[in-house]
């Protein structure tokens, strides 16, 4: 079983990895954590690098609970949804977590909903994840 979570490095996305972690070790699934950097090929080498860093941590939270891990940064030019869902189609993945953040319905209007995207779009199962506070 491959789990493929979408992660950003805010407090949802933190909190689907956690979960999607624990998902794994109960069946023994690895995990697949995948940033997309939706600028393409127009991204500082800094801001690679840093996602990179953020990346390599998140998969270490992962490794340590002894599930198996790999990374992925993609600069694609795509939203990070089209990513994410081509991403999971691309590699056979049999569950996705997002983390997802309470939306104003202007900010819906202006920017859209990765979330919703996913979970329409995605070729399996999508588990949402929020944090409560």
């Amino acid at each position: 079983m491959k789990i493929l979570v979408g992660y950003n490095d805010t407090d949802a996305a933190k909190a689907a990895l956690a979960l999607a972690g624990e998902h794994a070790r109960f069946f023994n699934a690895s995990v697949l954590i995948m940033t997309s950097m939706g600028g393409g090929s127009s991204e500082s080498m800094e801001e690679i690098a840093r996602v990179e860093s953020r990346l390599v941590e998140a998969s270490q939270l992962i490794k340590d609970k002894g599930v198996e891990c790999e990374i992925h940064q993609l600069a694609r030019g795509m939203t990070p949804g089209e990513d994410l869902v081509r991403f999971a189609a691309e590699n056979d993945i049999d569950l996705i977590f997002v983390g997802i953040k309470k939306k104003s319905k202007a900010q819906k209007i202006i920017l859209g909903s990765t979330a919703q995207y996913i979970i329409l779009k995605a070729p399996c199962p999508v588990t949402t994840v929020k944090t409560v506070k």
